[in-house]
């Protein structure tokens, strides 16, 4: 299951508008900069092995290049803390791809496998610091053994480790996101905000604007914002002027301070991890019910009784996948009903 934090870029590289810009600015790969949406195509992530053990990463996206349908896979994996394993996980999942595409006879007539990038996002605090490279992690042999070793590498984008200026000097909406994030309370209020604000009044789309919501309401839940937010009550939710220089760090202090709160209350070194763990957990169901009651009624009215009462019941388990569920369902039963989703 996808961790809370992952919610709000799932939603945003649902768009692959969004994904062409991760890559274009944000990798050292231009080749997708004049490729016309129309040629990204998303990949069921999910493949099967042969014990019938199904494994998922991420986002996996596929794009049309040129007159010869050339296919580059990109799988997104987005990480919040660092794995040293990164590199061999990376291996598993082009791997599985591969034989996915082999399984399902999805290969060109030539029948040779298609080139695919591995892009890990991480916007972690602490520094990356896992190879990209599975060579590093494999230990000194023979050399006559070297040929046979297995190699993968990744591209890592550190969102948390961009340059303030580049980032500011860049025009693209994805940029402007990451300065949400990054940029301090005021700079929030008194900048970006006010400019993302025009980008939608000059470029309006609404799925996209709903996938920013979310994003925006999983980054607010992280700081402590219980309302759900949107872009009509924008004033009100960055009215932000505290002594934190980043959210990031305020995300952090709030979380400490809830946790602490709550152990001293209990007077045991475990109840103080216990209440922290509890009150960051208290905290994300209160915002998830809160962003996932204001998207359905964006999108289907009013809510019935039972809807209403089954999501002030719901778990965390319960509240992720129907917050990814309502960003493009059908109705509103498709957004609760494991089977009809699945269907």
């Amino acid at each position: 299951m996808p961790a809370h934090h992952d919610l709000g870029y799932r939603s945003l590289f649902a768009h692959p508008e969004m994904v062409r810009e991760l890559v274009t600015h944000f990798t050292p790969f231009k080749l997708f900069g004049n490729v016309a949406l129309a040629c990204f195509e998303p990949v069921d992530p999910v493949y099967v092995g042969e014990r019938l053990a199904a494994r998922q990463n991420d986002i996996v996206w596929r794009v049309r290049i040129g007159e010869q349908f050339l296919y580059v896979y990109i799988l997104l994996e987005f990480q919040s803390g660092v794995d040293r394993w990164m590199a061999l996980r990376m291996q598993n999942y082009v791997g599985l791809l591969c034989q996915s595409l082999v399984k399902r006879h999805q290969l060109p007539p030539s029948l040779l496998l298609p080139p695919v990038l591995p892009l890990v996002f991480y916007n972690g605090a602490p520094d990356w610091s896992a190879n990209t490279d599975l060579a590093a992690l494999l230990m000194d042999g023979p050399a006559e053994l070297a040929p046979f070793q297995p190699s993968q590498r990744y591209v890592l984008v550190d969102q948390q480790r961009l340059e303030p200026a580049a980032l500011e000097a860049n025009a693209t909406l994805l940029a402007l996101l990451f300065r949400m994030e990054l940029s301090s309370a005021s700079e929030v209020r008194d900048k970006v905000l006010p400019t993302l604000l025009t980008w939608f009044q000059d470029a309006p789309q609404a799925g996209l604007m709903r996938s920013v919501e979310v994003w925006l309401q999983s980054l607010a839940s992280r700081r402590g914002e219980t309302q759900p937010f949107t872009f009509e009550n924008t004033k009100e939710a960055t009215d932000m002027g505290r002594q934190f220089a980043t959210w990031s760090e305020e995300f952090e202090y709030i979380g400490f301070q809830k946790g602490n709160e709550k152990g001293r209350a209990e007077g045991l070194a475990e109840g103080r991890v216990e209440g922290e763990v509890k009150g960051r957990e208290e905290g994300q169901i209160s915002a998830l019910r809160g962003v996932l009651t204001h998207l359905l009624r964006k999108r289907f009215g009013d809510l019935p009784e039972a809807a209403r009462q089954r999501i002030a019941a719901a778990t965390l388990a319960q509240l992720e996948p129907w917050c990814e569920r309502s960003i493009d369902a059908s109705s509103l039963a498709a957004v609760f009903d494991d089977d009809a989703a699945s269907a």
